[in-house]
C-alpha cells in the first residue's frame, strides 16, 4: 500500500505512450508496424517494472532537510537552506516541492536537479513575509526518478514546522552596524555638528591647564581664592517614546506592507539606536484606549520587551482617540520626553480635529508627528495629461499631495515637529530627526 501511495508516473512516460499510440495509428496503413508496436509495449512494461524495483528496493533512498530559523524578519528576504542527499548507488533526477505557508500564496514552487550516487545537493531560496505572526511550513516533497524516467517515488520530510515572523530585526541590525561604524551617511543619515552646551552639571573642581575658560565659576573662585571651574557631563538617559496609532488609517498598504508594519519596523530600529546612544526607549500604542505601554528603559534586555510587544499588536477598525492619549500621557509620562507619534493624516481637516490635543502634548514634551506620503499618487502626478479625465485625476492627486505639505506647515506653526516621509524612507528619516535633536541639545 505504501508503494502505491508514493508511486507517481513521470512526465516522460506519457511521451512514451504517445509515441506508441502514433505507431499503432500508422500501422493501419503499414501492418508490419503493428507487431513492432506491441514489441515496444512489452519492452515498456518490463522497463516500468524495473524502474519501480530500482526506486523502491532501497528503503531510505533520499534524505532531505530544511533549515529554518526560529524567527523571520518581516519585509526582508529570509534565506532557507535545503539539503538533499542521494542514498542510491546510481544517478537520479530529483524534483523538490516545498509546501510554503499559505500567507505566501505561492503555488509554483519547484526545483529540479540531478544528483550523483551517494552525493548531496544543496541550494537556498528566500521568502519575504509581509505580515507578522506564525507561519507553518508543510512537507518537503522530493520526487526521485532513475535514468529511465518512467515513474517517480515520493519522499516526504519535516511536516508542520512553525516560524514566527517578527518586526524587521535585519533592518535593525543594519542601522546598528552603520551607527557603530560611523557610516551613517550611506543611508542618508546625517552627521550634524554639535552646537552649544547640551551638558549636565556634574561638579566644581580646581582649574587645570586646558580647561575651557568659559566654564569658570566666579562665585566659587571668589570664595576659594583660586580658579574653580564647572565640570559637565553629556546628558544621557533621556526618555524617548515611540507612539503608534492603531486606528484604521494605519491599515493602508504600500508595496504589500501596511503602514502599521512600516511604523513597527522603524520603532524597533529607532529604539535600538536610542539605547545605543544611552537614552531610554519606550513604547506606547493606542486607538480608543492605550493598548500597550513599555516604560522607557536603557537596559539592553529592554529591546526584547519592545520587540515582543510590537509582534503582538494589530490595527483596529475605528478612529483613534487622541484626547485619551493626551490624558494618558499627562498622567503616566511625567518627565519631559521625546515622543515620536506614528500616525497618518490624509486631509488638513483630519489634522485640525486632533490639533488641540497635539498642542497640549507638545506643551510638556518634545513631540514629533510622523505621517506618510501617498506614493501611489506620484504616478498620477507625473503622468502626461492627454484628455479631460486624466487632467482631472492629476489635479486631484496634486491637491492631495499639496495638503500633505500644508499639514507639515500647520504643525510647525503650532510648535510641533512633523516628518512627512515615504513609507520606504521612514526609518532613515526618524533616526535623522533624532540625531538632529541630540546634536542641537533639544533632548
Amino acid at each position: 500500500m505504501n508503494v502505491i501511495k508514493n508511486l507517481y508516473i513521470h512526465e516522460r512516460f506519457f511521451k512514451y505512450i504517445s509515441s506508441i499510440a502514433a505507431i499503432f495509428l500508422v500501422s493501419f496503413w503499414f501492418p508490419i508496424l503493428y507487431v513492432i508496436a506491441w514489441f515496444i509495449v512489452t519492452i515498456l512494461c518490463v522497463l516500468f517494472i524495473s524502474d519501480v524495483f530500482l526506486l523502491f528496493n532501497v528503503k531510505n533512498g533520499i534524505s532531505a532537510r530544511r533549515i529554518l530559523t526560529q524567527k523571520f524578519s518581516n519585509s526582508d528576504s529570509n534565506p532557507i537552506p535545503i539539503t538533499v542527499k542521494n542514498n542510491y548507488k546510481f544517478k537520479i533526477e530529483v524534483k523538490l516541492i516545498d509546501e510554503l505557508p499559505n500567507q505566501f500564496q505561492k503555488r509554483d514552487f519547484e526545483h529540479v536537479s540531478f544528483i550523483n550516487p551517494l552525493s548531496v545537493w544543496e541550494f537556498e531560496y528566500a521568502v519575504k513575509p509581509v505580515e507578522r505572526g506564525e507561519y507553518y511550513f508543510g512537507n518537503i516533497n522530493v520526487y526521485a526518478s532513475t535514468f529511465l524516467r518512467i515513474v517517480s517515488r515520493r519522499f516526504k520530510f519535516q511536516n508542520n514546522e512553525k516560524v514566527a515572523v517578527y518586526p524587521s530585526y535585519i533592518q535593525m541590525k543594519k542601522y546598528e552596524f552603520l551607527a557603530m561604524s560611523n557610516r551613517l551617511t550611506e543611508f542618508g543619515l546625517k552627521k550634524i555638528r554639535r552646537i552649544g552646551h547640551t551638558l549636565e552639571f556634574e561638579q566644581i573642581k580646581n582649574y587645570s591647564i586646558g580647561d575651557d575658560v568659559r566654564t569658570i565659576n566666579w562665585k566659587a573662585t571668589a570664595k576659594r581664592s583660586q580658579l574653580m571651574v564647572n565640570q559637565y557631563q553629556d546628558e544621557k538617559s533621556q526618555p524617548i517614546y515611540s507612539i503608534i496609532d492603531l486606528g484604521r488609517v494605519m491599515k493602508m498598504p504600500f508595496e504589500e506592507l501596511k503602514l502599521l508594519d512600516y511604523a513597527i519596523n522603524s520603532t524597533l530600529a529607532f529604539s535600538n539606536i536610542a539605547i545605543l546612544k544611552n537614552d531610554k526607549a519606550g513604547l506606547l500604542t493606542f486607538s480608543k484606549k492605550v493598548d500597550t505601554i513599555a516604560v522607557a528603559s536603557n537596559k539592553k534586555t529592554h529591546l526584547n520587551t519592545i520587540n515582543e510587544a510590537l509582534y503582538n499588536i494589530n490595527t483596529k477598525y475605528t478612529d483613534s482617540d487622541f484626547s485619551y492619549l493626551y490624558a494618558f500621557i499627562k498622567r503616566k509620562i511625567t518627565q519631559r520626553s521625546l515622543l515620536v507619534l506614528y500616525t497618518n493624516f490624509e486631509h488638513i481637516s483630519s489634522l485640525k480635529r486632533q490639533l488641540p490635543f497635539l498642542k497640549a502634548i507638545a506643551k510638556y514634551h518634545l513631540l514629533v508627528v510622523v505621517f506618510f506620503e501617498n506614493t501611489e499618487l506620484d504616478d498620477l502626478i507625473n503622468e502626461n495629461a492627454e484628455d479631460l479625465q486624466t487632467i482631472y485625476h492629476k489635479t486631484i492627486a496634486e491637491k492631495f499631495a499639496y495638503e500633505k505639505r500644508l499639514i507639515v506647515k500647520e504643525l510647525e506653526s503650532k510648535g510641533i515637529y512633523g516628518i512627512l516621509t515615504k513609507p520606504q524612507n521612514l526609518t532613515v528619516n526618524v533616526i535623522n530627526k533624532y540625531l538632529e535633536f541630540k546634536a542641537k541639545g533639544f533632548i
